[in-house]
């Protein structure tokens, strides 16, 4: 798909929040945009908010509902076998920079997302400085390119291993700046209004890390400080970014969808229960299209 790759949503970014298999609800929403002719100009995402960008962009409504439902029937996706081999429990160099080539699982149509003149950022976390790293199309030139960053701005710690760019170690988006939105930086590129797209309900926040897992993930990251520091922060950072986004929902410069009726946690590999996830995530994104389209002006 290479034809009337234009874009109609110019003063709006769209935002997608990551959140693993959740996304199999907030994916819907990208299809009911696309299928509704709603093509934003600038979309940004992290984490599994990533793989929902990039396929938005490619406007392939197939893919965006796949690689989150079906891409768990791939043989190679994942588990604790894939684990024990040090591939990772979601075995992330094969789903997403095997899968998505033309022979692979779930092919990724990289001609039309070149061929689409809108503009994407996704973001990684540096595991080494404790950076923010943002990447855009020009450092894309490539299927590999794309997707080598795609499965960085999704690498778990402890999780998934660690993937090497241009000489650096990278780990999950969610981590760095906007401790899971991309917010900050879509407002240093000058937008002032966005479509926010949670994977969580209105009144969710974090809690602190306590107990035995917050000691255990201090001594598996020993040496990792800048990891160890985001993750023991991410939760008032997170909350934080939660309180910005209802400021700007109610002085209307955001619409935010949030995620009403999750019935999956992000490690959901059941795909009857990934596909019903999707479902009530189109119901809702369906719903909410009148109210999407009256603040876009549409």
């Amino acid at each position: 798909m290479t034809e009337d790759m234009t874009s109609n949503v110019f003063d709006t970014a769209l935002i997608f929040e990551g959140g693993g298999m959740r996304v199999s609800y907030t994916c819907a929403l990208a299809n009911v945009l696309l299928e509704n002719g709603i093509f934003f100009d600038n979309v940004y995402g992290l984490s599994a908010g990533a793989s929902n960008t990039v396929n938005y962009v490619s406007r392939d409504t197939d893919r965006v509902r796949r690689s989150f439902v079906d891409l768990v029937e791939d043989p190679e996706f994942g588990g604790m076998g894939t684990f024990l081999q040090h591939k990772g429990y979601f075995s992330a160099e094969h789903i997403y920079e095997e899968a998505g080539l033309p022979d692979g699982f779930l092919p990724f149509d990289f001609a039309a997302f070149c061929a689409n003149p809108a503009k994407i950022t996704i973001e990684a976390f540096n595991r080494d400085t404790g950076e923010s790293v943002y990447w855009t199309k020009d450092d894309m030139p490539t299927i590999a390119d794309l997707m080598v960053r795609v499965r960085a701005s999704s690498t778990l710690p402890l999780i998934m291993p660690s993937p090497k760019i241009d000489g650096a170690r990278y780990y999950d988006g969610g981590l760095g700046e906007g401790s899971g939105f991309l917010l900050p930086r879509a407002q240093r590129d000058g937008f002032t209004r966005f479509l926010i797209v949670r994977t969580r309900p209105r009144a969710y926040r974090k809690t602190p890390p306590i107990g035995l897992g917050d000691k255990l993930t201090h001594t598996m990251l020993w040496g990792r400080p800048h990891v160890v520091n985001a993750l023991e922060n991410r939760w008032w950072k997170y909350n934080h970014m939660c309180d910005e986004i209802e400021r700007l929902e109610a002085a209307g410069d955001a619409y935010v969808f949030y995620a009403q009726d999750m019935a999956v946690s992000s490690g959901e590999t059941n795909i009857d229960k990934l596909q019903a996830n999707y479902d009530a995530g189109y119901a809702q994104a369906m719903r909410e299209l009148p109210a999407i389209k009256e603040f876009l002006g549409l």
